[in-house]
């Protein structure tokens, strides 16, 4: 049991940190260059639909891996009771934070290039996907400090 508790944790690892770092590359990586009219719009689209694919893949595989770890490593009262407990529900918090906000910002993005256009979306999309990347960065630290 224990080496499938620990392929999982891996799993889990391994996804939350690309995740997060795909999040953060896309909020301050590719939308600055779209916003300054850098891109244009059927390779960005393209390039979002990958994203959120991925996005919805990674989002599935943590609360899949993630609901199996705190499943044998705690209990409600562990969990509603314990400093421990409240950084995973405070991960539970920010994962459901962090999906939405990749689904707003990203469709704000895709409903724009759809038009053909770039710069108005990217500017839309910026606060949705830059808070999404912040509440990545916060997943990952708070994954850091439950090692």
């Amino acid at each position: 049991m224990a080496t499938i508790d620990t392929a999982i944790n891996a799993i889990h690892l391994l996804f939350a940190g690309l995740w997060a770092g795909s999040v953060l590359f896309l909020a301050r990586g590719l939308l600055p260059a779209a916003r300054d009219g850098d891109f244009d719009a059927a390779p960005l689209r393209s390039l979002i639909g990958r994203f959120r694919t991925w996005s919805r893949v990674s989002s599935l595989v943590l609360l899949l891996t993630g609901g199996h770890l705190a499943g044998t490593r705690y209990t409600a009262e562990s969990l509603l009771g314990s400093p421990r407990g409240y950084l995973v529900v405070a991960m539970v918090v920010l994962w459901f934070g962090m999906s939405g906000l990749i689904e707003v910002g990203s469709g704000r993005l895709v409903d724009g290039l759809d038009e053909r256009k770039v710069r108005e979306p990217a500017r839309a999309a910026t606060p949705f996907l830059t808070a999404a990347a912040v509440a990545g960065v916060g997943l990952l630290v708070i994954g850091g400090v439950l090692l």
